[in-house]
C-alpha cells in the first residue's frame, strides 16, 4: 500500500555544490511517500544519461564507504544516485543542514545514519517548509546545540520524556560544592545543568549513530556564540503560524473637529481618542498644522493654550541661536572644518532635488528652497554627532509644506528624527535589525513567497530598503504622504506598523513575482517600479488586517515582538521597572484600547528570573529557547534550577 504525503516540483540536485551555477543543477521533484507504512523520501531528477555528471567520482568513491556501513543496507535503504534520484527511508535520516555555497544560493543537505551526504537539494520555487512539515509526521527534527544551521532527526517517541528529572543529576556535586562553584562561575554552573536537561532529551529518543558529525568540534566549542554573520539557518521555521481568516478593515473618517478635544484652558481632554481617530481616517488639511505639532512632541498633549504661546516663544529664540551658529562661521573656518563643509554640500545639493516637482518649493530663487537649506543646517547645529545624511530632507519637505513655518517645521522634524534617527546613523544596524523583522513577519505570514525569494538570493528584502529608511515617501505621491506619516505618528496599533504596510505591499505583489519568475535582478526592478502606483487606502486596510489576523492566532515569540505584544526578555537594560518596558507597556495598553479581543503576554517567568540573575538573562533565554524544542516548558526549567 503506498500513499503520497507530499511532492513538490521546482527541486534542483546540484552535482557539484562547489561551483553552484545552472550547468551542475539538476531538476526534478521531491516527495514524501508511504509504502508499506515506512515513509521515505524521495527524489527524482530527469537529464541526459550521456554523460557522467561531476557528482559521479564522488559517488563511487561513496559507494565503497557505505560498504563500511551494512546497517544502512540491511535495514533497507534504497539509495541510488546513479542518474539523480534516491530513496531514503526517513528513520535512515541522521541530519539535515542549511548550507550556502559561492553564488549565496541557500541548500538543504541530508545525511544518513551510515554517515554519507546525499547530493545538495536547493529549492528553485520554495516548498522547503512544507518539505519539513510532512517530515516532522514521522520524525523530530531538533536543533542543534552547537549548530544553528543543523537539526538532527529522532524518531518520535512518547515514552522516552518518562523518564524522571530525579535521574538528571543537574549538579552531580555538593550543595557546599555548588554554592562555591555559582558564586565563582554561576554563567558555567548554571549551563552545566541546562547542558544535561538538553542531553537527557537526546538520550532519551532512541537513535542508532555511535557518533555525531560535530564531535570534531571540542566540549568548550559547544558554549561559544555563533560568529555574528552566520546566517540563522532553519530558525526561521519557528517564526510559522495557523493563521486564522484575515478580517475585511475599513478605513475611517478623519479627524475633522479639533476643538471638540479641547478643555476651556485649551489642553487636550482625550490624546488617546484621538490618535484612534487619525490612525482610522487621518486629519482634514486644514487641522494638519495644529495637531501634527502634538503628534510630533513640539505641544504636551496636556499643555494649555497660554503654555504652548510661551513654548513656542522659547523654542523660537533657542533656533535661531543655532541657526546664528552656522551662519556666523567665516569662510575660513569653513576651510578648516571638513565635516561641517561636507555637511552644507550634501544639504545644497540635496534641496535643489527635493519635491521639486511641488509648488511649494519648485522654480528657481524659490523662498521654500531656502528654508529647506536653512532648517536642515540648523539640525545639523542641534544634533552634530548625526549631521545631515542623504534622505533627511525627504522628510523635512512635508513638515515644511504643512506648517508654512521655518521654527515650526525645525522642532516637528527633531520630533520626526527621535522617531527614527537610528535609521540614518552609520552603522545601520537598526535597518538590518528592520528588515531582519521584517523578514519574520513575512515569515510567519507567507513562507511560499519567502521561500521563493530566498530561491532568488532576494531573501534580505534588500530592496524594501528605501521604504523603511524614508518611511515609504518615494513610494506615494506628495499628498498620500501626508496621510501616512499621521498614521504612522500616532504609534498604533504597534510601533511597526510600517513594517506591516511593507508586508502588505510585498504579499500584494506575490502573485507577479512569482508566476513571472523574477530573478534578483528583476524583483528588483519590479519594486522600484511600484512607485506611484500603490494605493494608500489599500496598502493601510491589508497592513491593518494583517495585524489583526496575526494577533489572534497562537504566535511565536519573535512575532510577538515584532507587534510589541511581548516585552523581549534577553535585554538586560529592560527591566520590570525600567523606563522601556514601561513605555512598551503602555503601547500595549494602547493597543487592548484600540482592539479590545486582542492578548498581549509578558514572560513573567523571565522577569522573575531576571530579578535574580539580570546579567545572565540574554545567555539564559537562548538555553530557554533550545530546551523548549525538546518540549519543556520555562517554569519547569526554573524550577529545577
Amino acid at each position: 500500500h503506498n500513499l503520497l504525503i507530499f511532492e513538490k516540483e521546482g527541486v534542483y540536485l546540484h552535482t557539484n555544490a562547489k561551483r553552484s551555477n545552472q550547468d551542475t543543477a539538476i531538476p526534478g521533484f521531491i516527495r514524501i511517500v508511504e509504502r508499506d507504512g515506512e515513509p521515505a523520501m524521495e527524489v527524482e531528477h530527469q537529464f541526459d544519461p550521456g554523460y557522467e555528471p561531476d557528482w559521479a567520482v564522488i559517488s563511487t568513491v561513496k559507494q565503497e564507504r557505505r560498504q563500511e556501513h551494512p546497517p544502512v543496507r540491511e535495514k533497507g535503504t534504497v539509495l541510488n544516485c546513479q542518474w539523480g534520484s534516491f530513496s531514503l527511508p526517513l528513520s535512515e535520516l541522521y541530519s539535515l543542514r542549511r548550507a550556502r555555497f559561492s553564488l549565496g544560493r541557500n541548500f538543504l543537505v541530508l545525511t544518513t545514519r551510515g554517515g554519507d551526504p546525499l547530493p545538495p537539494l536547493h529549492f528553485q520555487r520554495g516548498g522547503a517548509r512544507e518539505l519539513l512539515k510532512a517530515m516532522q509526521r514521522y520524525i523530530r527534527l531538533a536543533p542543534s546545540p552547537m549548530d544553528g544551521r543543523l537539526f538532527l532527526a529522532y524518531p518520535h517517541d512518547s515514552g522516552a520524556l518518562s523518564q524522571s528529572f530525579d535521574e538528571l543529576h543537574l549538579f552531580d556535586e555538593t550543595s557546599a560544592d555548588l554554592v562555591s562553584r555559582f558564586i565563582q562561575d554561576p554563567y558555567a554552573t548554571t549551563f552545566g545543568g541546562f547542558s544535561k536537561v538538553t542531553n537527557f532529551f537526546r538520550g532519551a529518543l532512541p537513535h542508532t549513530h555511535q557518533e555525531s558529525p560535530l564531535s570534531n568540534r571540542s566540549p568548550q566549542d559547544a558554549h561559544c556564540p555563533h560568529p555574528a554573520d552566520e546566517e540563522p539557518g532553519f530558525e526561521l521555521i519557528t517564526c510559522g503560524a495557523e493563521l486564522g481568516p484575515r478580517p475585511q478593515v475599513k478605513r475611517g473618517k478623519p479627524l475633522d473637529n479639533w476643538d471638540q478635544f479641547l478643555d476651556p484652558e485649551g489642553r487636550v481632554t482625550d490624546p488617546q481618542k484621538v490618535k484612534e481617530l487619525v490612525f482610522r481616517g487621518g486629519i482634514v488639511p486644514s487641522l494638519r498644522r495644529e495637531v501634527w505639532k502634538f503628534l510630533l512632541g513640539f505641544y504636551p498633549w496636556n499643555s494649555t493654550t497660554k503654555e504652548r504661546e510661551d513654548i513656542l516663544r522659547v523654542k523660537t529664540d533657542e533656533y535661531f541661536r543655532m541657526k546664528v551658529q552656522w551662519k556666523s562661521v567665516s569662510e575660513e573656518q569653513e576651510m578648516r572644518n571638513s565635516l561641517f563643509r561636507g555637511y552644507r554640500s550634501l544639504i545644497e545639493r540635496d534641496v535643489n532635488r527635493t519635491d521639486r516637482h511641488n509648488s511649494f518649493f519648485s522654480g528657481n530663487e524659490n523662498p521654500g528652497l531656502a528654508l529647506l537649506h536653512d532648517v536642515l543646517m540648523t539640525y545639523c547645529m542641534y544634533n552634530f554627532d548625526l549631521g545631515y545624511v542623504q534622505g533627511m530632507s525627504d522628510l523635512l519637505s512635508p513638515l515644511l509644506f504643512v506648517t508654512q513655518n521655518e521654527v515650526e517645521s525645525f522642532w516637528c522634524l527633531t520630533g520626526f528624527m527621535d522617531l527614527v534617527h537610528q535609521n540614518f546613523e552609520e552603522s545601520q544596524e537598526a535597518m538590518k535589525q528592520q528588515l531582519l523583522q521584517l523578514s519574520v513577519l513575512l515569515r510567519a505570514l507567507d513562507p511560499e513567497l519567502c521561500d521563493y525569494l530566498d530561491s532568488q538570493d532576494s531573501g534580505s528584502l534588500c530592496f524594501c530598503f528605501r521604504w523603511l529608511l524614508i518611511w515609504f515617501k518615494r513610494e506615494f505621491s506628495f499628498e498620500d504622504i501626508l496621510s501616512l506619516w499621521e498614521v504612522l505618528w500616532t504609534r498604533l496599533p504597534c510601533e511597526n506598523f510600517h513594517l506591516l504596510m511593507a508586508s502588505s505591499i510585498l504579499e500584494s505583489q506575490k502573485e507577479e513575482l512569482i508566476g513571472s519568475n523574477h530573478d534578483f535582478n528583476s524583483i528588483l526592478k519590479h519594486i522600484n517600479e511600484l512607485t506611484m502606483k500603490l494605493d494608500l487606502q489599500s496598502v493601510l486596510c491589508g497592513a491593518e488586517a494583517i495585524y489583526l489576523q496575526l494577533t489572534h492566532c497562537k504566535l511565536p515569540s519573535k512575532v510577538q515582538e515584532v507587534l510589541g505584544l511581548r516585552v523581549p526578555c534577553s535585554s538586560s537594560d529592560e527591566s520590570p521597572n525600567s523606563d522601556v518596558t514601561s513605555v512598551r507597556r503602555t503601547q500595549k495598553l494602547h493597543a487592548l484600547q484600540l482592539y479590545p479581543s486582542v492578548s498581549v503576554s509578558v514572560s513573567h517567568s523571565c522577569i522573575r528570573f531576571q530579578k535574580a540573575f539580570p546579567s545572565a538573562l540574554s545567555l539564559i533565554s537562548f538555553q530557554t529557547w533550545k530546551i523548549r524544542c525538546s518540549g519543556l516548558s520555562v517554569s519547569v526549567l526554573l524550577q529545577v534550577l
